[in-house]
Parts: C-alpha cells; structure tokens; sequence
C-alpha cells in the first residue's frame, strides 16, 4: 500500500494532499483476468510493432509525445491536483515530458541503430533485437516526467509496454499514455490501474519479458528478487540519501542558494534531493546564516497559488516519516534553526533547518521531505568524503568549491553515480549522461 492509498470496492481512494478531498473520475484497479488480457494483447501487438522500420517508429514516438501538448494544462491541474506538486513545477515536469521528442529522442534512435565493425576483410553487425513486452512501474513523485524515460526507449527498441502508474497519481499516468498512445498500433503501449498486487502479477508473470522501474529501494529489492527466479531483465532507479560537501573557499551565496532550493524542490520528495548537508566548520556560521534568510522566504500553503514555493506533502504517511526523523534528530541534540509556518489541514510540513546532526536516521535513511539538515566537517577532503560515503545510497552527490583541482578530486572518491561540481548534477549534466 504505497503512501497509505487505500483500496475500497475495487477502487483506487485518490486523495487531494492539499484538501483531503476524493477526486474524480474514479479510477478501477485492473483485474487479474484484466492484466492477463493486457499482456496477452502487447504480446501479439510486439512482432508488427518490432517489424516497423526504427525510423518510422521513432516518428510516430515523436507525434505520440506532441500529442502531449494540447493536454499540457490538464496535466499540470492532474499533477497538483494528485500529489501537490506546486503549479510551476508541475507545469515545468510537464514541458520537460513534451521536449523529450527533440534531442533526447534522436539520441534513443541512435542507441538503436546498428554498429557496423569491421575493417572490410571481414564485417560484424551489433544488431538491437527487442525483448518483447515490457512493463513500466511508474513513481508518484514525478508521474508525467518518468514515465516516458522508462517507456519510451522500450518502445522505440521494438518492445510493447504495459505502464503501471503510482497508485497515489493514476489519472496522471492514464492521461499522459493515452496521448502517446495515439499515435501507435493499438496494444503497443497500454495503462493497467492497481496497487502493489497489481505490479506483482505484471512482474512475475512469464510473458512479461522485462520490467523498468523507478521507486523506493525497498519495493526494488523486492521486484529483483522476483525477477530473479526467471532471469528477468530489469531496470531499477531507487533512492537516494545525497550529500553535499561545502568547502570553506566556496561561494557560499551559491551554496546556500542550491542548498536550500535543492533540498526544498518538490517539497523534498526528490531520489536525488540534497539530504545531507557537510559545510567546512569554519565559515557555519556564514553559511547558516544564509541558509536561514533564503529558506525564510519560502511560502508553504496551496499549491495552486501563485506566491507559494512549497505544496503539501503527498501523504500523511510520508509527513509522518519527516515528522519522525526530524523529532528524533532534535531528541539527540540537534538545532532547529528556523521552521515556517503551514496551513491547518491538508498534509503540509513546514520548511525546515537543523544544524548540528549526530548519528541519527535523518543522517542515514532516506527522509523525501523539506528538511535543510546541516552538519560540519573539518575542512579536509579526506573528512568529507568519508561523511559523504557515509550512508548505503550512492545516488548523487555534490561538492562546492571554487578549486575546481579539488573538487575534482573529491568527486571521483565519493561512492556516487553522478557528482555536481558547484551544481545540480541531474539538471546540469548533458543529456547524453548517464543516470
């Protein structure tokens, strides 16, 4: 039951974050004989699809990905509406879904086409052969923006695709597939409504021939060890507990600036949101300061207002995690520096800063909430990349320095798959980047 959804006469309770209020449509969870039928129906659509010719199926990929824009509103109501996601950031999730039939998209084809090797006495083809039918397990905190980055190179390599949106945000998933959709074969991309049942049976069922999921690195692990059992291919991006390294000779404007907003984004419920804060103990004080004034001028409250920075959180479920890291950090010595102000009702969480963690969860475990979480370190890389490296995560990291020699260094010994160097690696990075 993720983020306490509940399910109640066959039916999916689809709470406003924000309200509390039930939205409409309601949306059916699929029957077993429902998903048996849909993956029976992406098995016998996947020949035809596999024998379209790559360029041709990167074209229709693309119209079906423009056919995103004339619902681009309807999407960023959907988001806000589903999981509180404020409106300029739904509205940016949405635009940055519909720019992935540029660039991004010629590069999905070029992964596909075939490598010729060979010095011409004798010739070897690397040929892209699909697998057969995907399944796409969808998560809540960006349900319009990951969706098509699980699906749509699964599609263009010739596989079909059954999408199993978060149950916490169906109608999102439902309404962005129907639109690519329309531009395929029928059966080449389907939607299948449910909660974790659901999923299992996508899963494990044997004409399923690979799963992509993103998600928590607990239901991961639990779809690794069920792909296991038949060798199932499987994708899995999971969570994160990401350091940032402030160095004393940073630009601590900069700093401050990146650690708040990257701490705050979405509320915090970010795999790769900076959760753990190291600043060089001689220049704290400068640096909480600053910390302090940038995260006092956020604004928790409707996300549908325009002068609001921060929506609710998307569950109580998930408040209550915050709320149990942070209550724990305080009981062990840690500093609240400044807490805002929230709205009664709804599931808002006030912005928070802590100064002073010891060995606590909040340090440890991934939190996905608005929490700015600052400890010190003495200066030295060898302290900070021991701090950093401190956790089970190796998701993203980030160093600040304005001695780019040593922040190299210090990024190529964190235990991270992406390191930013004074920036947000995941919006910094060039497209052609791994994640």
């Amino acid at each position: 039951m993720v983020q306490g959804v509940q399910i109640i006469d066959g039916v999916i309770q689809n709470v406003n974050p924000a309200t509390g209020e039930l939205i409409d449509p309601p949306v059916a969870v699929a029957t077993p004989s429902e998903i048996v039928d849909a993956i029976s129906k992406a098995n016998a659509a996947q020949i035809a699809w596999s024998d379209i010719p790559l360029n041709e199926r990167i074209a229709r990929l693309r119209e079906g990905i423009a056919a995103v824009e004339p619902i681009a509103h309807e999407l960023q109501q959907t988001i806000t509406k589903e999981m509180g996601k404020i409106c300029s950031e739904a509205k940016d999730e949405v635009e940055e879904a519909i720019s992935l039939k540029g660039e991004w998209l010629d590069m999905v084809r070029e992964a596909n086409e075939d490598v010729k090797l060979g010095d011409g006495a004798a010739e070897s083809v690397i040929v892209r052969d699909p697998l057969g039918v995907v399944t796409v397990i969808s998560p809540w905190n960006f349900p319009c923006g990951e969706i098509p980055l699980l699906a749509i190179p699964a599609l263009a390599a010739g596989n079909t695709v059954i999408v199993k949106p978060s149950e916490v945000t169906p109608l999102t998933g439902a309404l962005l597939c129907s639109a690519i959709a329309s531009s395929l074969p029928d059966g080449v991309l389907q939607v299948v409504q449910g909660d974790g049942k659901v999923g299992e049976q996508l899963v494990t069922n044997d004409d399923v021939h690979m799963v992509a999921m993103t998600g928590s690195s607990a239901t991961g692990k639990r779809i690794m060890e069920k792909c296991a059992k038949s060798l199932k291919r499987l994708v899995l991006e999971l969570g994160g507990k990401d350091p940032m390294v402030v160095f004393g000779d940073a630009d601590l404007d900069k700093a401050a600036n990146d650690a708040v907003s990257n701490s705050l984004f979405n509320a915090g419920q970010v795999c790769c949101a900076v959760e753990r804060i190291y600043v060089d103990k001689s220049v704290q004080n400068k640096f909480e300061a600053k910390v302090i004034d940038i995260a006092s001028r956020q604004k928790v409250g409707d996300p549908t207002a325009e002068n609001v920075t921060m929506g609710p959180m998307v569950s109580q479920v998930q408040l209550e995690n915050v709320q149990n890291q942070v209550n724990e950090s305080i009981k062990k010595g840690a500093k609240v520096l400044y807490k805002s102000e929230i709205p009664r009702g709804g599931n808002f969480y006030p912005v928070t800063v802590l100064s002073g963690l010891k060995q606590v969860r909040l340090h440890h475990y991934e939190t996905f909430g608005p929490v700015v979480a600052i400890s010190t370190f003495d200066g030295t890389e060898e302290q900070a990349i021991k701090l950093a490296n401190d956790t089970p995560y190796g998701l993203a990291s980030y160093v600040y320095t304005c001695d780019l020699q040593k922040g190299s260094r210090v990024a190529r010994k964190i235990r991270s798959g992406q390191v930013g160097i004074n920036c947000y690696s995941l919006v910094a990075a060039q497209p052609k980047c791994p994640w």
